[in-house]
């Protein structure tokens, strides 16, 4: 199995740092991925439904070990990237003409 693609879509909120969507070799699609900050540090947790009983359920999960830490080490990779992307796209933006006085 190989990840064929990441895509990253950083949020704004407390916990909840972004959403992500993986492709496995060019031709599955897994979506809302969440990266997500915990008491020990940031993990990766799987799409998930909201039962009846207030619960929630996987949708689509990893069956082993190695898999999940192959899929984590891939998002963390892209979440990365697109955070130091995101900070130097923001050091290009130009100035306004009132903020230089």
């Amino acid at each position: 199995m190989q990840i064929t693609e990441v895509k990253v879509f950083p949020v704004n909120e407390d916990r909840l740092k972004a959403y992500v969507s993986i492709t496995i070799d060019n031709c599955f699609v897994i979506r809302d991925l969440k990266i997500i900050e915990g008491t020990g540090g940031l993990f990766v947790a799987m799409p998930s439904k909201k039962r009846k009983d207030g619960q929630f359920k996987d949708i689509a999960h990893p069956l082993n070990q190695e898999t999940r830490d192959h899929i984590e080490r891939k998002v963390f990779e892209a979440y990365e990237a697109e955070l130091k992307n995101m900070s130097s796209t923001l050091g290009q933006i130009p100035r306004r003409y009132d903020d230089e006085r």
